[in-house]
């Protein structure tokens, strides 16, 4: 991410954060006995006792700790760094910030936290993993990157209807989260894309603050259970909108309508809303770790106690496994238990000196 004008690094909140994954010649650093050599690079190290993979509140959080704890851990950023929060204006729900905090804000803030305390971040996307042998091997554009354990804090991407209009106005009353959203929308009237529990859900939670929901879908049935769609027919704030198809997202700079189509008939019509709400689901960015790790019916990681995976040495957090809150704040809570464990695992193999007092 570059300013368009002069090629400098966005500031956000008044801290300049480069993003373009280059950092430099590193002076490898002595490890604790028994750990693995931190071989280098002219963009610095490859092997450590830990990568982590991904760059959301998960993924430095992980590295806030893990670099703390003398982990020397290597973050694989991803070529869009920092989430979904990238995407979100106002953050009014995490903790610490009583008159709330852009997205890219916090996520700046959390990338130079990180970096403070010894991450090697790189704003790469991996290709593939071999979690056959320790040292665990990635590859990221070309280059191969060995750890003793890796943390996976891949996330996973909204589904989005791919209109030019929704891109350009998502921030500005478009949003993919309506317990992230909902309360900007307070007396005002609402649509929200999607036939699934997922839509439902969101729907019945917005008619909280929202004076009219309107759920739009291109189809006459549902794929939400019974239950879901019946509770919602029933709520006076509700209206369902069957066979409707969104066309464009309305509004210069922020969201004045929807322009539909019937796709039985072909006829338009616009519906003047404040807030379109997308829920048409999400797809965990699990698509390296498939061979390696356990995913479950949905496509998410699944994890064992806690944090832990099939594969000893491998731990998981973040949304990449979590589709029940998917919470800044729920991973980042993630990302310090998974760096934890991490830690303890590593120095129950020799690999690294316990340094977090916390109880056992």
């Amino acid at each position: 991410m570059r300013d368009d004008k002069n090629g400098a690094a966005p500031a956000f909140g008044g801290l300049a954060i480069d993003f373009s994954g280059d950092t430099g010649a590193t002076t490898a650093v002595a490890t604790a006995t028994g750990g693995p050599s931190t071989a280098t690079t002219g963009a610095g190290r490859v092997e450590t006792k830990l990568v982590v993979v991904g760059s959301g509140p998960a993924g430095l959080t992980a590295a806030i700790y893990a670099a703390r704890s003398n982990l020397e851990p290597i973050v694989l950023a991803g070529s869009a760094p920092g989430g979904q929060l990238m995407l979100t204006s106002d953050v009014e729900n995490f903790p610490g910030f009583a008159d709330g905090i852009q997205g890219p804000d916090l996520m700046a803030a959390m990338r130079v936290q990180a970096e403070r305390f010894g991450s090697q971040l790189i704003d790469v996307d991996i290709e593939r993993v071999d979690f056959s042998s320790r040292p665990f091997r990635i590859w990221a554009r070309g280059t191969e990157y060995r750890a003793q354990s890796v943390i996976v804090a891949t996330g996973a991407s909204a589904l989005w209807l791919g209109l030019d209009s929704e891109t350009r106005l998502r921030g500005r009353g478009v949003s993919a989260c309506a317990t992230c959203d909902g309360f900007f929308f307070r007396d005002r009237e609402i649509a929200v894309v999607g036939g699934g529990d997922t839509a439902f859900e969101e729907a019945t939670y917005l008619t909280r603050f929202a004076t009219k929901v309107h759920l739009l879908h291109r189809r006459d049935t549902f794929r939400a259970s019974k239950i879901m769609v019946d509770r919602a027919i029933k709520h006076p704030k509700i209206e369902i909108h069957p066979n409707l198809a969104v066309e464009e997202i309305l509004g210069d700079a922020k969201v004045e309508g929807v322009r539909l189509r019937d796709v039985k008939t072909g006829a338009e019509s616009r519906l003047p809303v404040d807030g379109v709400f997308i829920a048409i689901g999400y797809e965990p960015n699990t698509a390296a770790f498939r061979d390696w790790l356990e995913v479950d019916e949905k496509g998410y990681l699944v994890v064992h106690d806690e944090t832990g995976s099939k594969v000893d040495g491998v731990f998981i957090a973040g949304d990449v496994h979590d589709h029940r809150y998917r919470q800044a704040v729920t991973a980042a809570a993630d990302g310090c238990k998974a760096a934890i464990d991490a830690e303890r695992w590593l120095e129950s193999q020799g690999i690294a000196e316990a340094a977090t007092a916390t109880a056992w």
